[in-house]
This record gives C-alpha cells, sequence and structure tokens, in this order.
C-alpha cells in the first residue's frame, strides 16, 4: 500500500501529475499508510499539482482520486517521448550541419562547380522563404519586429560579417579538405576571447587563456602534417573563423539592450535577406554570368539543380535544429555536442572523399579539441 511521510510543520511535498514526488530538505520522521492517514492538512490544487501542508505531527493525505501508480506510468512516458524527441532533434542537427558540409565540399571541390559566391546566397536565399514561412506562418516562433532604423543598421552590419564568415569558408573548401577546415574552425574560441579583449575590454581568468593554448597549438601541428595544405585556403579559412567570432562578440555588443534583442530565428529572419543583398552585387561583380553557367550545366546534368535546392534547404535547417536543440537541451549541451560534430565531420568527410591524412594531422586536430574542452569548461567554471 502507498505510504507518505509525515514531517516537520509548513514542509511542502509537491506531488505531480506525473507522479513524481518533490520532498523538502527536512528530516522525515515516519511513514504511515494513506489508508489510515489521518490529522491536520490543506489541500490546494494548481493544475496538475497537488501541493500538501502539514501542522507538527499530521498526517498527508492524498485526494481520493489522484492515482499515484498511474501518474508514474504517465510520467515515465512523457519521459521517454521526450528523451525520443530529444535525440531526434539532435540526430537532424548532425546530419543538417555535417550535410551542408560535406555537400558544399562535393559541389565546390569534386563536382567543380567553383562559385562559392552564388552558392552562399543559394543559401541566404532559401534562409529568407523559409525563415518567413516557419515564423509568419507556421508561428514557429514568435515574430519579433525591427524597432528603430539604428537597430536595423546594426542587424546589417551583422549580416554583413556573417556573408564574409560563410562566403570565406566556402572558399577554403575548394582549396582545404573538411579534416583541415574543421581544425582550423576549431579555434573560434581564441578569435572570441581576443575580439572581446579588444572591443569591449572583457578580461578571462588567467586560466581560460592558458586553455587556448593547446588550441592553437594544436592548429600549428595539424598545418605542419597536412598533406593537402593550401596557403590561400588556409589564409581564407583562418579569416572565415576570425570573421565568425567576430559576427559573435559584434552581436553581444549591438544587440545588448533587451528592447532590440533577437532570438536567432528573428535574427536570420531580418540578416539573410540583407545577406542577399550584399552578396548579388558581389557574385555579379566576381562570378560573371554564373547564372548562365548554371543553366548549362543544368542542361547538361540536372542534378546541379537538385544539389543546389537540397543544399539551400539544408543550410536552413542548420539553424533551425541549432534553434531547437539550443531550447529543449541548453547552450551548453549545444557547445558539448558541437565539440564531437566537428570530430564526426572530420570522421565521416575522410571516408566519404578519402582525403589523405597524416598522424600528425590528427594528433594536432585532437589536441586542438581537447583545448576547445578545457577552454569550455574554464568558462563553465568563471561564471
Amino acid at each position: 500500500m502507498a505510504q507518505i511521510a509525515i514531517i516537520a510543520p509548513a514542509t511542502v511535498i509537491a506531488i505531480t501529475g506525473r507522479g513524481k514526488q518533490l520532498v523538502s530538505y527536512r528530516n522525515i520522521r515516519k511513514k504511515v499508510d494513506l489508508a489510515s492517514a489521518v490529522g491536520s492538512c490543506r489541500i490546494q490544487r494548481k493544475c496538475a499539482v497537488v501541493v500538501v501542508r502539514a501542522s507538527e505531527g499530521g498526517a498527508l493525505s492524498l485526494p481520493h482520486d489522484w492515482s499515484p501508480q498511474k501518474g508514474s506510468e504517465g510520467g515515465t512516458k512523457m519521459k521517454g517521448s521526450n528523451r525520443f524527441f530529444t535525440v531526434g532533434l539532435v540526430a537532424a542537427w548532425y546530419s543538417s550541419n555535417i550535410g551542408v558540409l560535406l555537400l558544399n565540399k562535393y559541389l565546390l571541390s569534386n563536382y567543380g562547380f567553383k562559385y562559392p559566391i552564388f552558392l552562399t546566397m543559394c543559401h541566404m536565399t532559401a534562409c529568407s522563404l523559409l525563415s518567413y514561412v516557419a515564423i509568419a506562418w507556421m508561428k514557429v516562433v514568435p515574430l519579433q519586429t525591427i524597432r528603430s532604423r539604428v537597430q536595423f543598421f546594426k542587424i546589417s552590419a551583422l549580416s554583413l560579417v556573417f556573408c564574409v564568415s560563410v562566403v570565406f569558408g566556402n572558399i577554403s573548401l575548394r582549396y582545404l579538405p573538411v579534416s583541415f577546415n574543421q581544425a582550423i574552425g576549431a579555434t573560434t574560441p581564441f578569435f572570441t576571447a581576443v575580439f572581446a579583449y579588444l572591443m569591449t575590454f572583457k578580461r578571462e581568468a588567467w586560466l581560460t587563456y592558458l586553455t587556448l593554448v593547446p588550441v592553437v597549438t594544436g592548429v600549428i601541428i595539424a598545418s605542419g602534417g597536412e598533406p593537402s595544405f593550401h596557403l590561400f585556403g588556409f589564409i581564407i579559412c583562418v579569416a572565415a573563423t576570425g570573421a565568425r567570432a567576430l559576427k559573435s562578440v559584434l552581436q553581444g555588443i549591438l544587440l545588448s539592450s533587451e528592447g532590440e534583442k533577437l532570438n536567432s530565428m528573428n535574427l536570420l529572419l531580418y540578416m539573410a535577406p540583407m545577406a542577399v543583398v550584399f552578396l548579388l552585387p558581389a557574385t555579379l561583380i566576381m562570378e560573371e554570368n554564373v547564372v548562365g553557367i548554371t543553366l548549362a550545366l543544368a542542361r547538361d546534368d540536372s542534378k546541379i539543380i537538385w544539389y543546389l535546392l537540397f543544399n539551400s534547404s539544408l543550410a536552413y535547417f542548420v539553424n533551425l535544429t541549432n534553434f531547437l536543440v539550443t531550447k529543449h537541451t541548453s547552450a551548453l549541451t549545444l557547445q558539448v555536442l558541437g565539440n564531437a560534430k566537428g570530430a564526426v565531420a572530420v570522421v565521416v568527410s575522410i571516408l566519404i572523399f578519402r582525403n589523405p591524412v597524416s598522424v600528425t594531422g590528427m594528433m594536432g586536430y585532437s589536441l586542438t579539441v581537447f583545448g576547445v574542452i578545457l577552454y569550455s569548461e574554464a568558462k563553465k567554471r568563471s561564471k
């Protein structure tokens, strides 16, 4: 028969509809059967929660229509479904992140589609359209409006830096294997710490800065041991990583007030169209007649159109799943998953593209990832 504790005055036991008992940290005196529970008690109902307060020496009883066993089963099922949903979200986030990276590499390097600015513009166009559908029609998140001209120009500045980071990242994939690209990208915390210090004079604890040493050292070692090292690709990839870090620091500075803060989905809704405006003239000037060339390629191989459509849609789902995983887990969990994602992307890319790797290069990348983990832990402790 079910039992419940008799506890000290004013101590609260909250018993949820899922059958979970939240007991305060007071000393439990004894237990009695619910069937024979008597004494002075007061019961309040709040949604699915029963809150019971007992006077000293009193027994806690439950309403006769409440079934702990049934609630517990429902809670177990609910927890199980939530767990499966979260695992599914993480799997979708991994698949979209790694998928868009590998498909970018395939198009720009293996397939021979040498137009990274146009490819990025396709990504931003898809993000613009799908963001509007998700927010205006499907109501995935509430619409947040731009409230002032100053806020508009701030978002425009973020969009420009965002463009540079994505375009440079795609350009680097033409010259570097995904494994080395990910090793350089893992140094983002180093650039974030540098920009935060230069722009906001924000100082971290000395231990946090110390953890950045293996981050940088690992990339230096990986560079020396990379069989497919390309100097221009390396410089562009470093620039892309720096721009990505600059964007995160700028976002914290420019959109810091409560009235200007936007969640990542609404920020993408406004940044993506601005990015298309920035990228369109750059595409027309630097990648002349790219639309005509793409159409000519499509006449010979229609798969290029499907590649571009799928790749562009995948670029949006990277942002969507990133937002959802953060919402249903935490930013720290996302950071840990991100570190693991880089390692998974490296392994998958080596298996698919068969690019040569060296022991020195893999040791360097491992050292960088280890440094990033230490950095994350040091940041968490400093808070």
